[in-house]
């Protein structure tokens, strides 16, 4: 089966708008005080900056279901496909807790550990490896299954110190455990992700259609998990376990509709931002020239963009600290603040935000650029994990 430009293009696209959320989290004058999505003290620009981000984290896992079944059709060895996953699973958990949250923190002490996106698919690749006998439809129904109902998983009665719930929990709910004076945080708890990497996974077999009848099946599946977004949502009893209310003004009440639950991704952020990505897939070989050109460049190379995107935005961050009147010996690498001091205002408007990421973006044009060129025209082992 031949490569699908409209996932490279997709994933592009939001690999692009990813950066956007890493500026701000990084340099936004307000970051280290204030979520953008609490409503008491966000404005409609910087809870929509947060909230276009959410497509990146779903749309990364499920692409990466998706490939996973387009390789296997490629190379039609279950075997030789279960040992790269496991492997390549292996590399990208060992890849998170350590390139990625040095770039991240830039905190040689490791204060902080996280375990996000990455891990989670690396976790997905694992366990998927494994399951690569089973008819693609009962994954997707499985992984339907987990996306409809983890949210349920608190409600089970355990006893509160038990095993099976200290066990279960951080698999399915944020968590944080201290030791040694550091902490792992489990930011992206792997089972509601390897659900949507379940789904791609199983769509993967749609992309055997023809491109017209995708594009139709895909429209409709993307407007209509929109539209089930609206219903539940509106219902307001189930699919998200931060319910909406009315706020001061009609701006702020759509805000608290659309403000939906990311860690663990409830049901109504999956058909939220799922929606949105099957819609961009319908369309995606329909967009310009230029669109496609461009978001191909990143999607090719969604990992080594993703790696040396955090390190250009962490120096600019310091270069920010230097150039606001900061001292090296003022900067706080082991507080999770990413350099910035504590009890002193640093940091960017939302509108510079915007124009850093557009530079950080362009930055790295050329470097992806070249590193895709480069991957398609070496065959070397190594590239096939980066």
């Amino acid at each position: 089966m031949k490569r699908q430009p409209s996932i490279d293009i997709v994933r592009g696209i939001v690999m692009i708008i990813m950066a956007l959320d890493h500026v701000r989290d990084l340099m936004h004058v307000d970051s280290i005080t204030q979520s953008p999505t609490d409503l008491s003290t966000t404005s409609p620009l910087l809870f929509f900056t947060r909230f276009i981000t959410h497509l990146c984290a779903p749309t990364f896992v499920f692409l990466a279901g998706t490939s996973v079944y387009l390789s296997l059709q490629n190379k039609n060895n279950v075997a030789e496909m279960r040992a790269f996953l496991f492997k390549r699973g292996l590399w990208l958990i060992l890849l998170e807790f350590t390139i990625i949250n040095f770039g991240l923190f830039f905190d040689i002490g490791f204060h902080s550990i996280l375990f996000e996106v990455i891990a989670a698919i690396g976790f997905g690749f694992i366990i998927l490896s494994l399951l690569l006998k089973i008819r693609s439809q009962t994954l997707g129904i499985i992984g339907i299954f987990i996306i409809v109902f983890h949210n349920l998983t608190p409600l089970i009665p355990f006893a509160e110190n038990s095993v099976i719930k200290t066990v279960l929990a951080p698999l399915f709910s944020p968590v944080v455990f201290p030791f040694s004076g550091r902490a792992f945080i489990m930011g992206y708890p792997p089972i509601p992700w390897f659900g949507i990497m379940l789904v791609g996974f199983a769509t993967g077999k749609f992309f055997e259609l023809s491109d017209e009848k995708r594009k139709k099946l895909f429209t409709k599946i993307g407007l209509s998990a929109l539209v089930l977004f609206v219903i539940l949502r509106f219902v307001n009893i189930y699919g998200d376990p931060a319910l909406w209310t009315t706020q001061k003004d009609v701006v702020f009440t759509f805000l608290s509709f659309m403000n939906v639950t990311k860690y663990p991704p409830s049901l109504l952020f999956c058909l939220v931002t799922l929606g949105i990505m099957f819609l961009l897939l319908a369309f995606a070989e329909r967009f310009s020239n230029g669109i496609q050109k461009v978001a191909l460049v990143y999607g090719k190379v969604p990992l080594f963009y993703f790696v040396v995107h955090f390190y250009v935005i962490h120096i600019l961050t310091l270069i920010m600290l230097f150039a606001q009147g900061f001292n090296f010996s003022q900067f706080e690498f082991a507080t999770g603040t990413f350099g910035r001091p504590k009890g002193f205002e640093s940091g960017f408007p939302l509108w510079t935000i915007y124009l850093i990421w557009i530079f950080v973006v362009t930055l790295l044009y050329k470097p992806c650029l070249w590193f895709g060129k480069y991957k398609a025209e070496n065959k070397n082992w190594w590239l096939k994990y980066i």
